[in-house]
């Protein structure tokens, strides 16, 4: 009887291994970790493994990234490949983290963390990149000295610049009051309108109600602002004045509305029927910890700052 003869399984090629780790970047666009290498090519030997990843990296098909505490192996992004072009990996690093925040930027802080790089380093890396105009810095309005780095040719998200009620990490209060006096003023001749029309109460309150798409037109057209401002803007101005009384809003059935789907905000100007109480202007009216405010204490009258712009106003 013939004894069983051990077969000596060879090493798989090197090209091999490559195709199969592209292949399995390809299956998981958000990377994969040595282990799914592992699990996936178990007659592979480490030797193998890491030749194989080394030169993949080195050709620039496949990415190293830092998530969380693991190393992942990302597929290259062509367009990032040839921008990066000419920089070393840790630039390309570097490149990549930045782009994958989009629009709304990443802080340095952030960049050094993911990176597991040198504060120096990461500080060389982003001049050289945006001295290739491959990125920028952006201030943000959450706090005057954090800048956040995006790619160069991104527009900085709303939570990064402000939007229109911001100028230079500036709050426009000027512009924001300007906006509320000629919204409320339109609907104010919407409501005198109707009130001429001489029908009954019901009819025309119904008619001085005004789409916000008809405010936001007559805005634009005023030319008042220096940027273009969108329904949502002209939405944030109408939600503050009714906060303030001067308005109420009401949502009715309508295909293509400004909300959500088959349904339509429309606004009307209104007279309160009952002046606001003095003690209600002043902070004191609205304090959470008025309770708690008393002379010599945490909270007082005296360091209060609410109370002292108050009575500067």
């Amino acid at each position: 009887m013939a004894s069983a003869v051990a077969v000596k399984e060879e090493p798989a090629e090197i090209l091999d291994l490559e195709i199969r780790i592209i292949e399995l970047c390809q299956e998981q666009p958000d990377g994969i970790t040595d282990a799914i290498i592992m699990k996936d090519l178990p007659l592979c030997s480490p030797q193998q493994r890491v030749t194989c990843i080394n030169r993949l990296l080195s050709t620039g098909k496949i990415d190293l990234l830092r998530s969380g505490n693991k190393l992942i192996y990302k597929l290259k992004d062509p367009d990032a490949a040839s921008q990066a072009k000419g920089g070393d990996h840790q630039e390309k690093v570097v490149y990549q983290i930045i782009k994958e925040a989009n629009n709304k930027g990443i802080w340095i802080r952030d960049i050094r963390y993911k990176s597991n790089l040198l504060l120096t380093q990461v500080n060389k890396i982003l001049k050289n990149l945006e001295s290739k105009k491959l990125i920028k810095a952006v201030k943000s309005v959450a706090a005057s000295k954090k800048k956040v780095y995006m790619l160069y040719d991104l527009e900085p998200a709303q939570s990064v610049t402000g939007g229109a009620w911001y100028s230079d990490q500036d709050f426009e209060s000027e512009f924001v009051e300007v906006l509320n006096q000629q919204c409320f003023k339109f609907l104010e001749q919407k409501a005198a309108i109707a009130r001429d029309t001489k029908t009954d109460p019901m009819a025309q309150r119904n008619a001085s109600f005004t789409p916000l798409y008809d405010i936001w037109k007559f805005i634009s057209e005023l030319g008042i602002s220096k940027v273009q401002l969108t329904k949502e803007d002209i939405e944030t101005i109408l939600n503050t004045l009714i906060f303030d009384g001067k308005l109420e809003c009401t949502t009715v059935a309508s295909a293509g509305g400004s909300g959500d789907s088959g349904r339509s905000k429309l606004y009307r100007a209104i007279n309160p029927l009952v002046e606001t109480t003095g003690l209600m202007r002043m902070p004191c009216g609205s304090c959470p910890v008025f309770d708690k405010c008393y002379e010599g204490g945490a909270v007082s009258p005296t360091t209060c700052i609410y109370m002292k712009e108050w009575l500067d106003s």
